[in-house]
């Protein structure tokens, strides 16, 4: 029992003297300047009412002593956008913060603009007032005006008329939005449509998308997370749903950072001038659908770039579909995907696919770019006319014109984060594209130069 008594004393001893010590540092005035591990935060574009991540300066006490930082704050006050937590404590202005010697603290701020705020670029500083000096930490972000369409419950939220979006206001969607039935959904050049995480678009029967993009100013769909580590990478939303009989027109595009960009259904599609990358799945999800593309590039698919199913009719001229996925090698990464069926539950769709590919490239990591599932004695389809392709498998693929085996292509870069699918001088796809029937979207590459025959294969000249 006393060796009980003994400890117990000898414990409580021990946290009264830690106390008393803690109670004891003396915290002095700085005497030199604070370092930061940054003296400009870049916050991630922000859309009105939504708050951003958050950030993080570190502030290093290099001195040999503890000090007491007189203040720090937000140098617009009250009216900033910005909002700041020092030491655990959110707010705008703190006084009087312990840093030890040597050692150092996190100051964490996020951007939360109001209702109505204006589009605009959004800048304040972080004060920090020492006997040493005025330090200031630059914080810096940029604000759109959005319009919000939020699912509620177990319904999606729908669009029921005939309805055109401009660049005017980035559209960001929570949940399922629906195009009604029958209805057109016209986007104009410039047009920002960000999708938070799990959302979707989807296109009931008979209804109409049109993207009138341009060089400059495409039409974006993406997560809405617009800091630029998450351009490359999926899954941030689902993806855009096409139902049957839906009319897909498509220009000067750019698709990625999800689960499926496109999935077509048992309609047409035109798809011009167009980059799709970045994909869980698959870029274009093709079941029973007619497509044509010119100027299209892809990369980066986890299972494929262009997965057809179930039949359809695919015709791809100066195409570049690439594919460097390298996020999870079980994953098979092949440029297309054919199957000819498609079964979802009780629902089976059995066609035999066709796909007509004129002056592409299929080019990537995977020694065979194309695969084909075979059912019941089903049939792929497959004419190549002036094609660069890795590939070893080719019975059944009917060539003409001059085709390129397995040479690589020497893209610029096929890196996703400065991704560039241009070829260098030498590539083997310089000078072999013959010209095609007539066609406006072909005359030119997808960057507007002029194609001089015998043209660069892929969408590149």
């Amino acid at each position: 029992m006393k060796i009980k008594i003994f400890f117990g004393i000898a414990f409580w001893s021990l946290l009264l003297l830690a106390g008393c010590n803690r109670d004891d540092i003396s915290f002095e005035s700085p005497t030199q300047l604070l370092r930061f591990s940054t003296d400009t935060v870049f916050c991630d574009t922000v859309y009105n009412q939504m708050r951003s991540e958050t950030y993080a300066v570190k502030v290093y006490n290099n001195e040999d002593k503890d000090v007491l930082i007189p203040r720090i704050a937000l140098e617009g006050g009250s009216s900033s956008l910005y909002r700041i937590n020092v030491d655990g404590k959110a707010g705008i202005s703190f006084e009087n913060v312990p840093l030890r010697s040597k050692d150092s603290l996190f100051v964490f701020v996020e951007i939360s603009p109001v209702a109505n705020a204006p589009e605009a670029i959004a800048e304040d500083k972080v004060v920090f007032n020492t006997p040493a000096g005025e330090q200031k930490v630059t914080l810096f972000s940029v604000v759109q005006d959005a319009e919000y369409f939020i699912q509620t419950g177990e319904n999606p939220v729908s669009i029921n008329d005939n309805t055109t979006w401009t660049k005017d206001k980035v559209k960001v969607i929570f949940g399922n939005l629906n195009i009604a039935e029958g209805k057109t959904l016209t986007m104009e050049k410039g047009t920002k449509v960000y999708f938070r995480k799990n959302s979707g678009m989807n296109f009931e029967k008979n209804s109409k998308l049109t993207v009138y993009g341009e060089l400059g100013e495409e039409v974006i769909f993406r997560g809405d997370r617009s800091d630029t580590k998450y351009d490359t990478l999926p899954a941030n939303w689902n993806g855009i749903t096409m139902d049957e009989a839906t009319v897909l027109n498509m220009n000067y595009a750019k698709i990625y950072g999800g689960n499926v960009g496109l999935q077509l259904k048992k309609n047409s599609a035109t798809i011009n001038n167009t980059i799709i990358h970045t994909f869980q799945n698959v870029g274009i999800y093709g079941i029973a659908a007619n497509l044509t593309a010119n100027n299209l590039v892809m990369n980066n698919c986890g299972e494929a770039d262009l997965a057809v199913t179930g039949g359809g009719t695919y015709t791809l001229n100066y195409a570049t579909i690439a594919n460097y996925w390298d996020l999870n090698p079980s994953m098979s990464a092949v440029g297309i995907f054919a199957s000819n069926l498609y079964q979802n539950g009780e629902e089976l769709i059995t066609g035999n696919p066709i796909l007509n590919v004129n002056n592409s490239i299929i080019y990537g990591d995977t020694t065979d770019m194309i695969s084909y599932k075979s059912m019941d004695g089903g049939s792929f389809v497959r004419n190549f006319t002036n094609v660069l392709l890795k590939q070893n498998e080719r019975a059944g693929i009917i060539f003409s014109g001059q085709n390129i085996f397995n040479e690589d292509p020497k893209f610029q870069n096929y890196f996703t984060q400065k991704m560039n699918l241009r070829v260098k001088a030498g590539s083997p796809a310089m000078g072999k594209g013959t010209q095609l029937p007539s066609n406006i979207f072909t005359i030119k590459d997808i960057a507007g130069i002029t194609r001089m025959y015998p043209a660069t294969l892929g969408a590149y000249e």
